[in-house]
């Protein structure tokens, strides 16, 4: 629009429905804009907040070590600076000096050496051991980004879904299969129901009369009735 008064933005953003924006305070003249500045708030929101959901946080994690450290330990404390390491965080690797240790740091630098020796594979020495008082420290960076190690874990978990997901299948396909031998369990139910209604029956009809008596037994039956008589 070129350079115009005040009033006249003013009144051009009204008639608009927009607002005045300065955008360059600091140019002569200062230089203005008309836009929607809660629709332009919102958007910057947003993109600062991608922004930060892209961006990658190192961490940095610690590791505290003495100087005559167990070799069962120290593979112990092996394993967490790789396993930090593959995560793609920096980790902090902190020699304690207790007492006359003190007076043997060579002790804490050749173990530290050691370690970085050990774990060179997933990681490099960013900053070289250095007395700080009573410690000695050193920081290990990992040779990936943390976004890689974040994508390779996302997969990694996706492929174990998938195979999870296939054996599930697997079983439940195998399944039916492995009944198909056995007789329904109906089958049983109605043959044990069938046995007990034919025992009612056996048991409700009426039991035969008692056989006629032979022809000998009646006569004495008859004697015996005509001499009571």
């Amino acid at each position: 629009m070129g350079i115009v008064s005040i009033n006249d933005a003013l009144r051009l953003a009204q008639e608009a429905d927009l607002d005045l924006v300065e955008v360059a305070p600091t140019a002569r003249p200062p230089v203005c804009k008309l836009m929607d500045y809660g629709k332009f708030k919102y958007e910057s929101a947003l993109k600062a907040r991608e922004s930060r959901k892209n961006q990658a946080q190192t961490i940095i994690k610690e590791i505290k070590l003495r100087p005559k450290i167990d070799p069962h330990d120290y593979g112990t404390k092996k394993s967490h600076v790789e396993r930090f390491l593959r995560q793609g965080d920096k980790v902090k690797v902190t020699i304690m000096f207790r007492g006359r240790e003190q007076s043997r740091p060579e002790l804490g630098f050749r173990l530290l050496q050691r370690l970085a020796g050990d774990v060179e594979e997933l990681g490099f020495v960013e900053s070289q051991p250095r007395q700080d008082g009573r410690n000695m420290i050193m920081v290990i960076g990992p040779h990936r980004r943390k976004s890689e190690a974040r994508a390779e874990r996302a997969t990694r978990d996706a492929h174990h879904g998938e195979r999870a997901g296939s054996r599930s299948r697997a079983a439940s396909a195998a399944a039916p299969d492995a009944n198909a031998g056995e007789p329904p369990a109906e089958t049983g139910e109605a043959a044990e129901t069938t046995d007990a209604t034919a025992a009612e029956e056996v048991r409700a009809q009426p039991q035969p009369a008692t056989a006629a008596r032979s022809g000998p037994a009646r006569v004495a039956a008859a004697s015996k009735a005509s001499a009571r008589s």
